[in-house]
């Protein structure tokens, strides 16, 4: 979510994860918020077959955040013309107790990854060289 501009921002696709419970209640869920286009508070440059009113809100882990010229999440505030992306992610849980505006933060998901590239660096120096 990026609160600065009141707008949600795509991180991901999601298909792994979902139990065979969860896949059979999905269009119970998301009926109410179907929509033939993006919602306007969908920040969005993909195509997809089906649109939904944000509303919903899932916890979802990945492998790591990359740079992705398909995801809007901070477009520009690391490479020009890419946004940032969860690779590999996977469902978590569904989070009812959380609105939409809860999720996390465009600024939260830059950090993230800022963090990640941090700790790469730091496998590739020698330990002996480490601070």
């Amino acid at each position: 979510y990026n609160p600065d501009e009141d707008v949600f921002e795509t991180v991901c696709k999601l298909g792994s994860g979902f139990t065979d419970e969860d896949l059979a209640k999905l269009p119970e869920i998301f009926k109410p918020y179907l929509r033939r286009e993006p919602h306007p508070r969908v920040k969005t440059i993909m195509k997809a077959d089906y649109w939904f009113t944000p509303a919903v809100v899932l916890e979802v882990i990945g492998d790591e955040i990359t740079l992705s010229p398909m995801h809007t999440c901070g477009m520009n505030a690391i490479r020009p013309g890419s946004g940032l992306a969860i690779r590999f992610p996977r469902l978590v849980k569904f989070r009812d107790d959380k609105s939409p505006e809860d999720s996390t933060t465009v600024s939260e998901i830059i950090e993230m990854y800022k963090r990640q590239l941090k700790k790469i660096e730091q496998t590739q120096i020698p330990p002996e060289e480490r601070e």
